[in-house]
């Protein structure tokens, strides 16, 4: 009887792109009993002994001696994908043996969302779009701080943003044929002032006395300082200075018309926020609250010590 083998070899790399430019043999043995060999693609005839049938530039024929007749293409698309036949003719009777191309394609983002900025609350998608052999599943993170997967597809739905939700996301594609493809959204989240600090100042008179707001918001706040209702600016005695997300009031050899209440105005498009701090002489003290606990208990001992006299 006649001898007839088939086999199937083919070349896989990590990363493939578009064209797929990879080469795939399908490899036929036959022995010199044999009268016809043919290559077929599903019913279509692409070889018929040495004689080429399919016009495609990127099919050919390997031989080597009368035993190996073997179907090679090039830059192989998914368009290849299918039933290839290699069918022989013996003395006996005919014989084919069939192997059936599924080609793959990496996974690869083609559409993502642009970079955003939005306003504390609002509803926001993002969305993540790719293509792959087989479909791709795609998941979402955002890296900071925990990179934990969050609930989303193609598009992540996150309902009422809130400013710790702010960051980088990452959408991955990945469908076990080549490396993930991943694409990056920065998402800004918009929120008002809020002053997180405000420090007092225990300055003598003659001395420096520095005031200090700090304040997160996004826009970064701008700051205004205030003496009662007026707005104070850069002079000789005082100085204002901005370090990132702290204002700093300096005002120069202090005198007694200096201490009392200052305002810290923090603002952005969005709101303001105000706090009251306190620049004191020494020894009066200051609660947690910038009210004088040694002044006020003063004087709640002189209007008492006032009410006794009286009844008396």
């Amino acid at each position: 009887s006649s001898r007839f083998l088939f086999f199937l070899a083919m070349q896989r790399v990590m990363k493939m792109i578009e064209p797929i430019s990879l080469i795939f043999s399908y490899r036929c043995y036959v022995d010199d009993k044999v009268s016809k060999v043919a290559w077929l693609n599903r019913s279509n005839i692409i070889f018929a002994g040495q004689d080429k049938w399919s016009l495609d530039p990127r099919v050919d024929l390997v031989t080597k001696g009368q035993l190996e007749y073997s179907l090679r293409i090039q830059k192989v698309d998914v368009y290849d994908e299918g039933s290839y036949t290699c069918s022989i003719q013996t003395k006996q009777q005919p014989k084919t043996s069939q192997v059936y191309l599924i080609v793959q394609v990496p996974a690869s983002i083609y559409k993502v969302s642009e970079d955003i900025s939005v306003n504390e609350g609002r509803n926001v998608t993002l969305s993540c779009l790719a293509s792959g052999r087989p479909e791709p599943t795609i998941t979402w993170r955002l890296l900071d701080p925990s990179a934990e997967p969050l609930d989303g597809e193609e598009y992540l739905d996150i309902l009422g943003i809130m400013r710790n939700q702010a960051g980088r996301y990452e959408c991955r594609a990945n469908n076990d044929v080549a490396t993930p493809d991943s694409k990056y959204v920065t998402v800004v989240v918009n929120y008002p002032p809020s002053i997180t600090k405000a420090t007092d100042s225990e300055t003598p008179v003659g001395r420096l006395g520095t005031l200090q707001c700090e304040a997160v918001a996004v826009p970064t706040a701008e700051f205004e300082w205030y003496r009662d209702e007026k707005r104070l600016f850069n002079t000789q005695a005082t100085n204002i200075q901005i370090l990132d997300k702290t204002s700093i009031l300096m005002i120069a050899n202090v005198t007694e018309e200096d201490y009392g209440n200052y305002t810290c105005v923090a603002s952005n498009r969005l709101g303001e926020h105000r706090a009251n701090v306190f620049l004191y002489r020494p020894g009066t003290g200051r609660d947690i609250n910038g009210s004088a606990c040694v002044s006020q208990s003063l004087w709640l001992l002189l209007v008492c010590s006032a009410f006794v006299f009286f009844k008396c």
